[in-house]
């Protein structure tokens, strides 16, 4: 990683480019964007955001905070302990932002659990992993205070070693109740799903191992992706008609994560219900590990339009970012993610086709309207770029990673971090 000052990156922005996008913030100013994506920068291009380098990530402090705000009073009202899921959102320089809000963090690996100990000192760690490694165990003990298996076969195998590290292990189960619909690859209970143990797996090890149960001090599922608390209510009816037995001998129960609480209209009363639900029927203490709603609505992707091109009735803007680079969601989901002052196709004027500059003919971020077409030298705001993009994003194509800058409460931007060509290369070989 390579360290630039603004200074610098002020230095790359061209006269012409800002002449343009003036002209084009001017025309949009009098209709602010009244999205949320949007709201924390009043639905319009702040002026600082063309002395930024493109593409770029924007971490929004402001929103972060109030949804830290969110979630801390949650905690406080239920008495709920809530974790940071790493997965979606590990931009550690923005920690002490959620920190005082927060119980912990939670990891999908070692690497992770590290770095919420490191970033988050004195919170808790929580772990979960499909299966762990015989030569990293030692070391993630270590990292972690709680340490979730997913198979009975792993929590008799490393479960003696961690009990006796003085950890608080639990087992992630498969309540078999899916609310997705559509979207199979984010569903845990979907037939054949590798995660999770159902009830019968469940009993047939404990007839085998009767010692299974002692190891255990909690139960994990997590089974929702960007959901509301009905899905929830309607997951731990299920919880408790498969594991309702078990559930009693327990100290804490995970939520996990999924749930969309930063959103606005998400229905927190219901969620307090389900909490209160699960701590005055079984007597445990319940966990949540949102990403999502930790980061939600809390950044921007910043990208200049490098070409115009018409294919048929196709036009097609060109853009410094790629889906396939910097916001693999767009692909591997799939999704569309909300740009400023812009409509969906067909909406406004002229309807364009965004894509990036790589080789794969499907990078392509989606079709957008707008009320006069994109020139060359635009620059285009996408929402909600803090979660699954800074922690996915690739070199594909020798495409330059983001520079990831913050903006502060009081509007100013500062950069955390620029990449190179050092950062491509020596992912790939020796230093």
């Amino acid at each position: 990683m390579e360290p630039r000052d603004s200074a610098q990156a002020d230095a790359e922005v061209s006269a012409e480019q800002l002449s343009t996008q003036s002209a084009v913030d001017s025309a949009s100013a009098t209709t602010p964007d009244t999205r949320a994506p949007f709201a924390s920068i009043g639905g319009v291009t702040p002026a600082a955001f063309h002395a930024l380098p493109t593409p770029c990530y924007l971490l929004d402090e402001a929103q972060l905070q109030a949804n830290a705000e969110i979630l801390g009073a949650l905690a406080e009202r239920t008495g709920c302990r809530i974790l940071l899921a790493q997965k979606a959102f590990s931009n550690y320089d923005l920690y002490p932002i959620l920190a005082p809000h927060l119980a912990g963090t939670e990891a999908s690996g070692l690497y992770e659990a590290r770095l919420g100990a490191e970033e988050m000192p004195g919170k808790e760690v929580h772990v979960f992993c499909a299966a762990y490694r015989v030569d990293e165990m030692e070391e993630l003990i270590r990292y972690a205070d709680h340490i979730v298996f997913n198979s009975p076969a792993q929590l008799l195998k490393f479960g003696p070693q961690a009990k006796a590290a003085g950890k608080s292990l639990g087992l992630r189960i498969n309540p078999e109740h899916s609310t997705q619909d559509g979207h199979a690859i984010y569903d845990p209970c979907a037939p054949g799903s590798r995660l999770g143990t159902t009830c019968a797996q469940w009993e047939a090890a404990v007839a085998a191992h009767p010692e299974l149960p002692q190891l255990l001090d909690g139960l994990h599922f997590h089974t929702l992706c960007e959901q509301d608390a009905d899905a929830l209510a309607e997951t731990l009816d299920a919880v408790a008609e498969k594991f309702g037995d078990l559930l009693p001998k327990m100290k804490w129960l995970n939520f996990g994560g999924g749930h969309h609480i930063t959103r606005p209209g998400y229905d927190i009363a219901l969620l307090e219900q389900c909490i209160r639900r699960a701590r005055d029927s079984w007597d445990v203490t319940v966990y949540l590990e949102p990403g999502e709603a930790c980061a939600l609505n809390a950044g921007y992707l910043l990208t200049h339009v490098l070409d115009v091109v018409k294919n048929g009735d196709t036009t097609i803007a060109i853009l410094d970012a790629s889906a396939a680079c910097h916001m693999p969601d767009v692909i591997e989901m799939p999704y569309r993610p909300p740009l400023l002052q812009a409509g969906d196709a067909g909406e406004k004027a002229c309807t364009v086709r965004l894509a990036g500059p790589t080789c794969l003919a499907g990078d392509v971020i989606g079709d957008y309207s707008f009320d006069t077409e994109p020139k060359i030298g635009d620059l285009l705001v996408f929402g909600d770029m803090a979660i699954y993009t800074t922690c996915k994003n690739n070199t594909f194509n020798g495409m330059p990673l983001p520079t990831i800058v913050t903006r502060k409460s009081d509007g100013r931007t500062e950069e955390i971090v620029h990449f190179g060509y050092r950062d491509f290369k020596y992912r790939l070989g020796r230093m």
